[in-house]
């Protein structure tokens, strides 16, 4: 059966605070997938010394690793969101696993950087393909209200604990096995969710095809290419090269090119007056820069660890299992903190200021391991607020619009969602780089001083967010019914 917008979601009259038997397939399914995704982004990073060494990367092109898979993956989320909405969300979401299996076991058994980057480049690809898809199949599966809220809770605290597992992972497998296996176990994964989908996913697509906007998909693909790749380059190498501040010079234009040629199509990929709705900009921005402030601060928390304290790759990975102990808890509890203010953008707020709080502990970090159990408590309490915010911003992003348009609403989330995570970490760099100039030398003490510096930039990131979502996405005022005359 394909599901369209004039056919009600797989449970939709099972009681709005239970899930049935199926739901929980969909979920495992859907999850299962997302989390994998999510893994993939980090799990590299710790095994970059040995894979260099293995296939043949210098120093220099090591970055690629990531960067090639952050490109695909943030550069095509949005034009996958639409094509979803054409040839179904079950069918790109197959197609996607399968993508991702293939370019998973190429990974694994590459001997040279092409094919080692190629392969990177075709996973961040099936990651752009699957992504939006599971979640407007997640969206479109329960109906606004607690279910909804609850699967979208756990979708947030596992996509955004998959970063920092991904780091936990990548050391394990590198250190006991080899980084080989941080591909191949995708190949297991996919393979799982493939012998299952197909059984517990039905089709969803709106109920009028709509089309792609070619020009639209041009500009804004080519576009997010160039931002991303103009952010990595400033982390890499400042914000003052030609090469970082070229690209985002030619992003800013392409991006305003886009939303020019969204005004005059008749089919846009991005209709205008979506992005007039408060809930849908404003959402958006605020789950950007909640993923943004949590997947950067792991970067400067790794610096710390390594650098300062001289940890070893493996127990610095290690040092995170709090953090993704506190965003699986926020993840549950971010659909009760919902119920408990009445409004998704109150969450918001009230996770952005509590990480802001708890991030902002962390400028007191010294150069010795007696400050971990600082580190410990303030991530955890960080990591349960960031989620909180993450849950209020799915919801807040993707509630109040039509089954027509969830595919679009996801991909815009989904952007905003690995922009975040791509976004943070070079502005991070370039805080972190700019200290480092001003002190003119590189020691255990002076990193210290860098890493508290971006600390206190990210807390306040995380107020300033706050600060807009308050001002931006106010409740709506209750209405009060006049009284009836005697």
């Amino acid at each position: 059966m394909t599901r369209t917008e004039s056919a009600p979601p797989a449970g939709r009259y099972a009681p709005a605070d239970a899930m049935t038997g199926r739901d929980r397939l969909v979920l495992a399914v859907l999850l299962t997938a997302s989390f994998t995704l999510a893994v993939d982004f980090s799990i590299l990073n710790v095994a970059l010394p040995a894979i260099g060494a293995d296939v043949g990367f210098s120093l220099a092109s090591l970055q690629w690793v990531a960067t090639s898979f952050a490109l695909c993956a943030a550069g095509f989320t949005l034009l996958f969101g639409r094509i979803a909405d054409i040839v179904g969300r079950r069918r790109l979401f197959l197609g996607g696993i399968v993508l991702l299996g293939v370019s998973s076991l190429a990974g694994g058994l590459a001997g040279d950087p092409a094919l080692l980057l190629t392969a990177r480049a075709a996973q961040g690809l099936a990651t752009a393909a699957v992504t939006p898809a599971a979640l407007s199949l997640l969206t479109t599966s329960f109906p606004e209200g607690p279910r909804r809220e609850r699967a979208l809770g756990l979708n947030g605290s596992l996509m955004a604990a998959g970063f920092t597992t991904g780091a936990i992972l990548g050391g394990v497998l590198t250190d006991l096995l080899s980084w080989r296996w941080a591909f191949f176990i995708n190949v297991a994964v996919a393979a799982a969710v493939l012998a299952v989908a197909p059984l517990v996913l039905a089709e969803s697509r709106p109920a009028q095809r709509p089309r792609l906007d070619v020009p639209g998909a041009v500009t804004v693909t080519a576009g997010l290419l160039a931002l991303v790749f103009g952010l990595t380059s400033a982390g890499e190498h400042g914000w003052s090269t030609p090469r970082a501040w070229g690209a985002l010079l030619a992003g800013a234009v392409l991006l305003v090119l886009f939303f020019a040629v969204e005004r005059r199509v008749a089919a846009p990929l991005v209709p205008v007056p979506i992005l007039r709705r408060h809930s849908v900009a404003w959402g958006n921005i605020a789950g950007l820069l909640a993923f943004a402030t949590e997947t950067s601060l792991v970067f400067v928390l790794t610096l710390y660890l390594q650098e300062v304290l001289g940890f070893s790759p493996l127990t610095a990975g290690l040092s995170f299992a709090v953090l993704g102990l506190g965003t699986v808890l926020g993840g549950v509890l971010g659909p009760k903190v919902i119920g408990r203010v009445g409004h998704p953008p109150r969450a918001i707020a009230l996770g952005m200021t509590v990480q802001a709080v708890a991030t902002l502990v962390l400028v007191l970090l010294g150069a010795d391991s007696g400050w971990m159990p600082l580190l410990l408590v303030a991530t955890f309490v960080g990591g349960v607020a960031n989620l909180v915010a993450i849950v209020g911003f799915m919801v807040t992003a993707t509630s109040g619009l039509p089954d027509g348009e969830q595919g679009l609403a996801a991909g815009l989330a989904t952007m905003s969602q690995q922009i975040g995570i791509t976004l943070g970490i070079p502005i991070m760099s370039a805080v972190l780089g700019a200290s480092l100039a001003a002190q003119g030398s590189e020691t255990a003490g002076t990193i210290l001083t860098a890493v508290r510096t971006a600390v206190a930039v990210n807390a306040g990131m995380c107020t300033l967010t706050a600060v807009a979502v308050v001002a931006f996405l106010r409740a709506p005022r209750a209405t009060v019914a006049p009284a009836a005359s005697a």
